[in-house]
């Protein structure tokens, strides 16, 4: 009777999941297709990435955009099941398929806007941030560019992917100002990467990250004490040696969430006025207290 009832427990686990998992996902997608069929498409901006090839394709042939990111992708599918294995090119697989769809029925309902190119540029860039940071969050990609930027790193694991993926938005967004023959095809582009980036960076890390404080003090005990005390903040300490003066010190390492950053100095500057003290962006803060 366990058994059964802990083999139900893990299928609604496993279930639930896969509920959240695909809520993100069509959410994601959907985000990320209104950015280019409202605002991409009928301002001829330039998309990164395999959407954006297919942009250049149906411009050139009028093919859908959806059916042609589709079938972009599956050439590096059959490399990525070769290279990176089954369970991620189903996933990628079937987000892909998503996103493809949404892209073909969304290009036939959602209205175009067809006016200032900036805030067009500036409204790409965000909704396909939100949109990625959301399929991402759930650990999925939509492939494209990142099934590139794995396989060479595959190749050259010395190569970052972050560079793969540049050099291959790059050569696109290139293409696409040759094939519109307009260079501020590409400029605006650059406006919509640099905006879904920060938008993506905001929402997988900036909504859970924090600060890192790193407090070099005589006082050691007694401040560490009072942090956790006052504050559900976990201390480290560490034994510190300064090579200028050779003075044997303490230093303690808290991160914090960015509104107790204030106060948990004043807290340390009453303890130990002579504290020397350094606060760095924590980007993703996982664990108990934090993202889990």
């Amino acid at each position: 009777m366990g058994e059964n009832s802990k083999k139900t427990k893990i299928n609604k686990k496993y279930i639930g999941s896969f509920l959240i998992d695909n809520l993100f996902w069509l959410a994601g997608t959907a985000l990320y297709s209104c950015g280019v069929i409202m605002f991409a498409l009928p301002n001829r901006i330039a998309q990164s990435g395999m959407s954006g090839v297919a942009i250049i394709i149906n411009y050139l042939l009028h093919t859908p955009i959806g059916l042609t990111n589709f079938v972009l992708n599956i050439p590096l599918m059959i490399l990525a099941w070769i290279f990176l294995g089954r369970n991620f090119v189903w996933r990628t697989l079937w987000v892909t398929g998503m996103l493809s769809l949404i892209l073909d029925v969304f290009s036939g309902i959602l209205p175009k806007y067809e006016g200032d190119r900036l805030l067009a540029a500036l409204f790409c860039g965000a909704l396909s941030g939100v949109g990625l940071s959301l399929v991402l969050k759930r650990g999925a990609t939509t492939g494209g560019t990142d099934i590139i930027a794995r396989l060479v790193r595959k190749k050259f694991p010395r190569v970052p992917i972050g560079s793969v993926i540049f050099a291959v938005d790059a050569v696109v967004i290139i293409l696409a100002a040759v094939v519109f023959r307009n260079v501020e095809s590409a400029l605006y582009a650059a406006i919509v990467i640099f905006t879904s980036t920060r938008v993506i960076d905001y929402v997988l890390y900036g909504m859970g990250g924090g600060k890192m404080l790193m407090v070099f003090t005589d006082c050691a005990e007694e401040i560490t004490e009072k942090i956790i005390s006052t504050y559900p903040r976990g201390v480290s300490v560490l034994p510190a040696k300064g090579g200028y003066t050779g003075q044997e010190r303490n230093m303690l390492i808290c991160v914090v969430h960015n509104n107790e950053v204030s106060r948990i100095m004043k807290l340390i500057e009453q303890t130990d006025p002579g504290n020397f003290t350094i606060i760095t962006r924590a980007s993703e803060i996982l664990g108990k207290g934090f993202s889990e």
